[in-house]
């Protein structure tokens, strides 16, 4: 059997959880969130007590709520016992794989190497509240993908005692914000144990103090990810809130959760004894870190050449977007205030650092993105299309007639088990392959989902979206609720919802670039749509906008209105608090997923890889991945791939085409039907989309490509 390879790190025990002897595995269980990609675990937790199971949906929360008398009958259970041995088996093998995992098995060269992971938010689950959207979702996806390629990876990010905020919308449209307040000791987590048995804490040096962040451990399956925890005694409680609020808005708060993040994390790294041998930046709120270990490197006796060297050798780096937004700037002034001792301990005058973070020559602020590419070797995009943008952006930071694209392209991918449902995966392992993961590294095989008889596909799908139309029709009720219904409208909310109608999702980070209003250009010709008795079409939206960004808040006011207008209320949607699993429910369960950003500005945009895999169609501009995706059998996309005009002419043009292929093309195939009541041509693109881009577009295809074309040459292993 093979020994792991991935870094092993001790925890504390924080909570009392009082079980049978017999089923004392459970804890490690719970505090593996193995779980969350694996349903046979999920049932069997349910199976303890499905009630607080499915009030919490956490293992942790329900093992410590559990009655200790519902025990005893389950001890006597043989069907519980039964499961329990099973998925104990199946955790174990994947913990410790008989015949070795991918990584093991292609790249034993590097099987002492360490790989370190640094990212703002880590999309894991619902219950852990370290993400806000897409670059979270993305940053979880790859240390699952990691996990289960064996890659000896290590990820560190901030710990959050408030989360992003949970969203709620009032009578009026509004969004209202709250930060709810979270017990580490009844989530997935641990605390990080030293040699000595004691809890450990890393300095932080500050203007005048040290600031000392708390480390604690989520295991990701094979994957542990190190999260600092500044809300502590032990800081001032000035300095307790850093890491308090994922993207806080105000600007010297965010600077210090960027140092407490890239700094810290090294310090984090060195408490628990692991020196990676390549690092690896996820945007670039991370990019202190390059700074703390020049001044490691400078302690060590390396001169200022020596130590940049060094630190731009085996580090890599990933840009997200474009968009100004995404690429974090500060004023010099805070830079001089935080980094001025940095400067006079490295010998490095401030001017240069301040050069290092300009964007171009003769900007007066500080671009955490340019300091990244000036400081790793490696940089790469999260699409093709994105890299050629970024690319141009970031051109003049590169030697001039160099032969390599100044930045790669790895696109993005999504973890399949995370985001298929259920009777999708029951589907391709009874009719694909029972090992179908397995396939997700390759192209091979994937063209037999034609094979799969029509009407069992339709079924799958439509017990998915069955599912998807009992959850619209609780949260509405919720919403409607608070607002002020009456019982008889409360009681006509489930009936909102028609599982036979078309069903279009929209759902994303409410940013104005991403043109959420785009498909209510022309609210006479969209009414029409949505309320044809023969065919008719009802659209789902959902999504939060940052506190700060008042434009992405007033787009969501403006749906919510039209939500509850004459002629399209009943067929819009507008569901409150998106999260991971509101994500999950409608990527498995729409026909269509609607994607109107203003191209090139989408990165990626991986929620219509999560829909693609589940047989649902993409219906997209040509941004993002889309380009590399679609095939013309796979869905449609939306207006020309260029993008010349001035905006509002390009938005009228993309309102004109998203206008006739959902009249011509999308109702007109989704609704032509043959005797036994099944949309042939339609299933026939279903298929399409599973078979063409499930592999291309899995998270296990991205975290290769990261380990081939970017870790293991900055290793110095290729």
């Amino acid at each position: 059997m093979h020994s792991p390879i991935q870094p092993q790190i001790p925890t504390h025990h924080v909570t009392e959880i009082e079980m049978p002897r017999e089923f004392e595995q459970l804890y490690s269980l719970a505090y593996n969130l193995w779980w969350v990609w694996t349903p046979e675990a999920r049932e069997l937790f349910s199976a303890i007590d499905s009630a607080k199971w499915g009030l919490y949906r956490n293992p942790v929360q329900l093992l410590i709520n559990v009655d200790p008398k519902r025990w005893y009958p389950l001890l006597e259970n043989e069907a519980f016992l039964s499961k329990y041995h099973k998925v104990m088996r199946a955790f174990d093998d994947y913990m410790q794989p008989e015949n070795g995992t991918w990584f093991q098995n292609n790249h034993p060269e590097a099987a002492s190497d360490t790989i370190a992971y640094f990212s703002m938010e880590y999309g894991l689950h619902q219950s852990l509240a370290l993400y806000s959207g897409g670059l979270g979702v993305l940053s979880g996806d790859h240390c699952k993908a990691a996990s289960d390629l064996g890659l000896p990876l290590v990820a560190i990010g901030l710990l959050y005692r408030q989360g992003y905020f949970q969203q709620t919308i009032d009578a009026d449209g509004l969004q209202q914000h709250t930060y709810p307040e979270y017990d580490f000791t009844r989530l997935p987590l641990r605390p990080i144990a030293s040699a000595t048995g004691r809890e450990v804490t890393i300095p932080v040096p500050l203007p005048g103090r040290d600031v000392k962040a708390k480390l604690w451990l989520a295991q990701v399956g094979r994957v542990p990810l190190i999260l600092l925890d500044t809300d502590i005694p032990e800081n001032d409680p000035a300095d307790r809130p850093i890491a308090n609020q994922l993207y806080v808005s105000g600007r010297e708060m965010r600077l210090l959760q960027e140092i407490m993040l890239g700094i810290g994390g090294v310090k984090a790294l060195r408490a628990v004894g692991i020196e990676p041998s390549v690092w690896h930046l996820n945007e670039g709120h991370s990019v202190f870190l390059q700074l703390e270990r020049l001044r490691e490197y400078q302690a060590n006796g390396l001169d200022l050449g020596q130590a940049r060297q060094r630190i731009r050798s085996n580090a890599v780096f990933t840009t997200h977007t474009p968009v100004p937004a995404g690429n974090e700037q500060f004023d010099f002034g805070l830079i001089d205030k935080y980094f001025r001792s940095w400067c006079d301990t490295t010998g490095t005058p401030l001017d240069e650092l301040l050069d290092l973070g300009r964007a171009h020559h003769g900007d007066d602020s500080f671009n955490l993105t340019a300091l990244a590419i000036r400081t790793t070797r490696w940089a790469n995009g999260v699409s093709k299309l994105n890299a050629e943008v970024a690319g141009r952006m970031w051109r003049h930071l590169f030697p001039e007639g160099s032969a390599e694209p100044p930045i790669h392209a790895i696109t993005n991918g999504v973890h399949a088990r995370t985001w298929l449902g259920q009777e999708t995966q029951t589907l391709l392992r009874s009719r694909l392959d029972p090992h179908w993961e397995a396939m997700l590294l390759s192209d091979d095989g994937w063209d037999r989902i034609t094979q799969i008889p029509d009407h069992e596909l339709w079924a799958s799908h439509q017990a998915q979206k069955d599912r998807l139309g009992r959850f619209t029709s609780s949260r509405l009720q919720e919403q409607y609720a608070r607002h002020g219904a009456s019982p008889d409208e409360l009681r006509a909310v489930p009936a909102l919802f028609d599982p036979r109608a078309l069903t279009i999702g929209f759902a994303r980070r409410f940013a104005t670039y991403k043109r959420a209003k785009l498909v209510f250009s022309d609210e006479h010709r969209l009414r029409a749509l949505l309320t044809d008795e023969e065919r008719p079409v009802q659209m789902i939206f959902a999504g939060k906008a940052h506190p700060a960004d008042r434009p992405g808040q007033e787009l969501i006011q403006h749906i919510f209105e039209l939500s509850r207008n004459a002629g399209f209320s009943g067929k819009v949607f507008f569901l409150e608090n998106y999260d991971m699993r509101m994500g999950r429910m409608l990527v498995q369960g729409v026909d269509v997923w609607l994607n109107t950003p203003r191209r090139p500005l989408e990165a990626s945009g991986t929620s219509g890889q999560k829909v693609a895999m589940n047989g649902g169609l993409n219906f997209s501009i040509a941004d993002g991945w889309w380009p590399e995706g679609w095939n013309g059998d796979n869905g449609w996309v939306i207006g020309s791939s260029q993008a010349e005009l001035d905006d509002d002419h390009q938005d009228a043009a993309d309102a004109g085409s998203l206008y006739e292929i959902l009249e011509t093309l999308i109702v007109p195939t989704y609704y032509e039907r043959d005797d036994t009541g099944l949309p042939r041509r339609w299933i026939r693109m279903m298929k399409a989309s599973i078979a063409s881009l499930t592999s291309s577009f899995s998270a296990s295809r991205m975290v290769r490509d990261y380990a081939e074309n970017a870790y293991l040459p900055a290793a110095g292993k290729h």
